[in-house]
């Protein structure tokens, strides 16, 4: 009996003392040659992850930014990690040094977007996913969108305003809205029975997606965990489908399905397929959803502002007989005011705070050792707010975007070859909903004015409670 208490003591502990050991190796400085950067390692096992998921994140780096400078060192998510906080610093990962780092985010993220989405690998795998999720995501294919998510933004105002004046969350109803747009994007008409089933498993992902990752019952990790077995299963009957009508649409799904090398002739399996529908889906719905939350709140709090855009917004639903044609591509690219607007909402709110790369090679950059295998982050967040680049960074200010911006300064899709290839759809998506929210509906913001919550990007406090009403 006593010997397999010891032996279990044994078993629970060996990890723990690994990681400390790890620990310690991570620690150590090398004797010669370039320093690691400045910063704190936290506790072994856990380093500063908990730190992290205490607080707000914005909080948490900049804190350490203040006190360490522009690159530190840290350990979150159980891997020693280099932050960077200036645009010289994050080009020379994302850029002109890319191929010396290679895209890494935690196991956790990895295991409920799948292995095979796009934003997980680099090299040629990466190269040829790019071209296919570009190519359905053109400015020619987005352009034939307008009148599909003119449609789906006056359908999800008119939900808003269902409840007889009652309040409801705007975030959660944005994401209803672009989970919509996204699945016009990838599928096209999709089933409603299938898409039901895609919604009510991916928001039960999204919701696991930032929590600690704790693989136990009842926890909300390990929820997203079988919803996300539940998502793949879907999507295998869907492109199982596809393949056995071999319908010729043009959208995401159609480009993977007729997707074949032409070397050696190979097509993308089917967890490729459905890996990458993920990952898309993903990142095509919460932050998007969390830039026009941002927007509708800063429209609101500044009335000159909110006055210009329905000025501008105005004179376009006027030339369409007052609402009664459809919105046009040419009218999307002719909102400057409103345009500014997004662009400043998108540098406050900075939606993508950092991203996740991992160095293949020890890198020397400005005298600091970045070792092999260490995670590397460039820091968005901070260098959109940095005095430097934006003068007087916390007040909103869209006049700021009269003249260009100083290069890698403003990176809201990030920056190189995995910058987001969505990009011009979301901010279809963002000037088509405002377009109809100004000049049909009105709002009032009923909850905390200000405060962030991370869910699991950057949203106002408690998702901008609102009233929705409709203009009579």
């Amino acid at each position: 009996m006593e010997e397999s208490v010891m032996l279990l003591t044994i078993l629970l502990l060996l990890p723990v003392i690994l990681s400390c050991l790890s620990w310690r190796n991570q620690m150590k400085r090398p004797h010669n040659g370039p320093k690691l950067p400045p910063g704190s390692m936290g506790w072994p096992f856990f380093g500063e992850t908990l730190k992290l998921y205490s607080q707000n994140p914005s909080i948490f780096f900049g804190t350490r930014h203040q006190r360490y400078g522009d690159i530190f060192k840290t350990n979150i998510h159980g891997s020693p990690c280099v932050m960077l906080t200036c645009p010289e610093a994050a080009r020379f990962v994302l850029v002109t040094e890319a191929h010396r780092f290679k895209p890494s985010y935690p196991q956790s993220k990895e295991r409920l977007i799948g292995p095979w989405a796009i934003f997980f690998h680099g090299g040629e795998f990466h190269t040829r996913m790019r071209k296919l999720v570009q190519g359905s995501l053109s400015l020619d294919a987005v352009r034939t969108m307008v009148p599909l998510i003119e449609a789906v933004a006056v359908n999800t105002l008119e939900s808003c305003c269902s409840g007889g004046g009652l309040a409801v969350n705007t975030f959660h109803e944005m994401k209803k809205f672009t989970f919509e747009v996204a699945v016009l994007s990838i599928f096209g008409k999709l089933e409603s029975g299938y898409k039901d089933k895609l919604k009510d498993n991916f928001f039960t992902l999204d919701r696991g997606y930032n929590c600690f990752p704790i693989n136990l019952p009842g926890t909300a990790y390990r929820r997203a965990l079988l919803a996300r077995r539940r998502l793949g299963k879907i999507l295998r009957e869907i492109v199982s489908e596809k393949r056995e009508k071999r319908l010729t649409e043009k959208n995401l799904l159609s480009s993977l399905l007729n997707y074949h090398d032409h070397q050696d002739g190979q097509i993308l399996t089917d967890d490729q397929i459905a890996d990458n529908i993920i990952g898309v889906l993903f990142a095509a719905q919460d932050t998007t959803a969390s830039a026009l939350t941002w927007v509708i709140k800063y429209i609101h709090d500044y009335p000159l502002l909110r006055d210009a855009i329905r000025e501008e917004q105005k004179t376009i639903y006027e030339s369409n007989d007052g609402g009664n044609r459809p919105l046009t591509w040419a009218q999307t690219r002719n909102m400057p005011y409103t345009y500014k607007v997004v662009m400043e909402s998108l540098r406050m709110a900075s939606i993508i705070s950092y991203t996740y790369r991992e160095a293949v090679e020890d890198v020397i950059y400005n005298g600091v050792l970045i070792p092999k295998g260490w995670k590397v982050l460039p820091l968005f967040r901070i260098i959109h707010h940095n005095p430097n680049f934006f003068i007087d960074p916390e007040k909103f200010n869209p006049s700021r975007f009269e003249v260009a911006q100083k290069p890698n300064t403003f990176v809201p899709f990030g920056n190189g070859v995995h910058s987001c290839p969505g990009n011009e759809v979301a901010k279809l998506e963002i000037l088509v909903f405002i377009h109809h929210l100004v000049n049909k509906f009105r709002w009032e913001v009923v909850g905390p004015k200000n405060g962030v919550e991370y869910d699991p990007f950057p949203v106002p406090k408690k998702g901008l409670p609102a009233k929705f009403l409709k203009d009579s």
